[in-house]
């Protein structure tokens, strides 16, 4: 359900946070940039996965999207005008290799210089983030993230982005939720590649840790004081009821979840009771790949949406443990997803708590509704302004109580290419009309202008 005639939230302003917090929007590239054959760019695993029928529900795909590629400075221009001080953003790879072993494309390089530059101009901090799901389709067809090759590629991808873009750029994300790329895409199977297979999916996670560790130092000998991270989509987990099964469902899939990125992540290897569970599905480690993994980085992006509520269930793949939909009267986005805002505070305690990570960046976090502009041209967009609301006074409360949070980057600027959703499902702060690429800043954005500017 979606609650619509909910009072009015108490609004938290600016003046709650430190004067240096970061306020961003996130984007990504396949969803935003449009542009799919342009200058050079090759097929991504989503250019295929969306070729297939039945994959999205829409039947669409990213090759138009927002069409950023072309119409960047009007985004930037919103950005500025919000009020934004940082911007986080992401590269796709299809635009700067087309071969194993080749050399960068000029042209995909130019594109992403002009766009930081762009940033600069505005005043907005760019924060690259390296891999946001768009791996090239010509490394899928030699087996993607399931092959150790594939490091090496994005090391090469890596450090032709950070030698480019080095002098400018000083915050780097190496990968966006790894989760996803492995779960969902190689186990799961509703993003791409759209493989099925548990093994694969723990390989895939493993290889893409694996080459975050090896991108940290790297990149840190390619950029002046550079400052490097990984963003992680992570879940406040909760039993469905008191009973030792569900308690024990949740704990094996807390371990899977959440403890099986951050605990390689902070030098404590894969958790050993997720280990024993999962059998014979586990990963190939090779001496070194655990210490290379636990590299220190200078912050942790979380992303957060919703918690997590989790019950016994036997017959359900890979753990005997289930996540149960939002029950009866509990508020919900057009998703279907919980909306929460406590629980954002209590994953970042428990971040805070369990390892003790330095400092923490919100680097994604939004909301889906079913938006509609207006006989005036208005987007009334109420209920993502109050979730926006309820989030950041959540957040204040949390750095009161000690989460050491430096910034946060609302998901998202523009309406998108969102994945396996195709574009039936917004959650911009710009509404887009994709039939004219018209923007149009919707009530949230408008809220968080007048939030960014202390008006």
């Amino acid at each position: 359900m979606t609650i619509t005639n909910s009072p009015e939230p108490t609004a938290p302003v600016r003046g709650d946070f430190a004067p240096d917090f970061l306020w961003g929007c996130a984007t990504s590239s396949y969803q935003i940039e449009g542009a799919g054959s342009t200058d050079g760019r090759v097929e991504s695993i989503w250019d295929r996965f969306a070729a297939t029928p039945g994959k999205v529900k829409d039947g669409s795909n990213g090759s138009v999207a927002c069409d950023h590629y072309h119409r960047w400075p009007e985004d930037f221009d919103i950005g500025r005008d919000m009020g934004l001080n940082a911007y986080r953003f992401s590269i796709a790879w299809p635009r700067i290799f087309s071969s194993v072993g080749g050399k960068p494309n000029d042209k995909g390089l130019d594109f992403y210089s002009r766009l930081v530059d762009g940033m600069l101009e505005r005043g907005l901090q760019p924060w690259a983030t390296l891999y946001h799901w768009d791996l090239p389709q010509f490394l899928q067809d030699r087996g993607g993230w399931n092959e150790r090759a594939t490091v090496d590629a994005y090391l090469a991808f890596v450090d032709a982005m950070t030698r480019r873009l080095g002098d400018r750029v000083q915050h780097w994300i190496t990968h966006n939720e790894p989760w996803c790329t492995a779960i969902i895409g190689n186990f799961e199977g509703w993003h791409a590649p759209g493989n099925t297979d548990f093994k694969t999916a723990l390989q895939v996670a493993h290889h893409v840790l694996l080459s975050h560790g090896k991108a940290v130092p790297l990149i840190r000998a390619n950029v002046a004081n550079a400052k490097v991270g990984i963003a992680l989509s992570l879940h406040p987990v909760r039993p469905a009821s008191s009973t030792p099964e569900d308690i024990a469902a949740s704990a094996r899939h807390d371990g899977l979840r959440y403890r099986w990125f951050l605990d390689p992540l902070y030098g404590r290897g894969y958790p050993q009771a997720t280990l024993e569970a999962i059998g014979e599905a586990a990963p190939i480690v090779l001496p070194g790949d655990l210490e290379a993994i636990a590299v220190p980085t200078d912050f942790l992006g979380v992303n957060y949406y919703f918690p997590e509520t989790i019950r016994h269930d036997p017959g359900h793949a890979p753990l005997g443990a289930r996540v149960l939909p939002p029950g009866d009267g509990v508020e919900t986005t057009a998703m279907g997803w919980e909306v929460a805002p406590q629980g954002l505070a209590e994953l970042l305690m428990r971040i805070e708590s369990d390892y003790r990570p330095g400092p923490m960046y919100v680097t994604e976090n939004g909301s889906c509704y079913t938006d509609e502009v207006g006989p005036d041209g208005e987007v009334d967009d109420v209920q993502r302004r109050r979730y926006l609301m309820r989030h950041l006074t959540t957040l204040k409360s949390a750095i009161r109580d000690g989460a050491p949070v430096k910034g946060y980057f609302a998901w998202s600027l523009l309406d998108n290419f969102e994945w396996a959703e195709g574009y039936r499902k917004r959650f911009g702060l710009t509404h887009i009309d994709y039939a004219t690429q018209q923007r149009r800043l919707k009530s949230s954005g408008k809220w968080y202008r007048s939030f960014l500017r202390g008006e």
